[in-house]
């Protein structure tokens, strides 16, 4: 049985850097996973793309579910460690622990050749929001978004928490702002915001489009307003300014889904 007693273990100071931050993530390219259902969706991701398998996991009082996904991790051949209580504390920031976190490393989804439905996710600063629009991205059958400069990472924990496996069956990229022009080529643009000409029930959305969600403060900045651009808007009661940026993307992508067939 592997067990690790130290808080100054290599591979506990590894959990703690990709917990805390960004930079540990770009360069180790890993994530921490901290439910058994997002383990459970990285080893299925993984029997596709071995290379994507986690690298390990720790564990301790595991509840009955935890200890389901943990037989799955040694079955894949994948090193767990038993730790103490005061030490898995020390590597999660989930509210309600379950006794397992994994390490994995970030997937690399190929970006599909010919697009037709886009988000860009411009200025947004809350990782939960991220997390939660990739959720109902992945769900409305987006086929790719793109995250600007200056949004959070999308690799974040509480991203990873909020996207519920979408990390894991939609291509993400981080982009620059020259790169995000090639990306959206060929897609009519619009911009989300309270102001907008267009309710979001009068638009045509089965041609390629992108959809851009704006941070929660200020909305879409300049480089995506300078975009050529439509704008679109979701019509509230009671004098409501605007909504949460997660609400009203799950809005907008439905009624793009709705459109093209895409649910029913």
């Amino acid at each position: 049985m592997l067990r690790i007693a130290s808080p100054s273990n290599q591979k506990v100071k590894r959990v703690r850097a990709l917990l805390k931050h960004r930079k540990a993530r770009r360069e180790y390219r890993q994530m921490v996973l901290e439910s058994p259902r997002l383990i459970d969706e990285a080893l299925r991701f993984s029997a596709q793309h071995p290379d994507c398998r986690p690298v390990f996991a720790f564990y301790g009082n595991p509840t009955p579910r935890a200890q389901e996904t943990l037989a799955r991790l040694r079955a894949a051949e994948v090193p767990c460690y038993e730790v103490a209580p005061a030490i898995l504390r020390m590597c999660t920031e989930a509210e309600t622990p379950q006794g397992l976190i994994a390490v994995a490393p970030i997937p690399e989804l190929p970006w599909p050749e010919r697009l037709t439905f886009l988000v860009l996710l411009d200025r947004v600063q809350e990782p939960g929001n991220i997390g939660a629009v990739l959720r109902s991205a992945a769900a409305a059958g987006v086929e790719g978004v793109v995250i600007s400069p200056g949004s959070a990472d999308p690799w974040h924990p509480k991203a990873v928490r909020a996207g519920a496996g979408a990390h894991f069956v939609l291509p993400v990229r981080q982009a620059s702002w020259m790169d995000i022009s090639r990306l959206l080529e060929g897609t009519a643009i619009w911009l989300a915001m309270p102001t907008g000409i267009y309710s979001y029930f009068e638009v045509d959305w089965r041609k390629p489009v992108t959809l851009i969600l704006g941070g929660e403060a200020a909305g879409p900045g300049p480089e995506a307003q300078s975009m050529p651009h439509r704008t679109v808007r979701i019509p509230m009661a009671r004098g409501m300014e605007s909504l949460n940026v997660a609400v009203a993307g799950a809005l907008l992508l439905y009624e793009v889904a709705r459109q093209r067939g895409l649910v029913k």
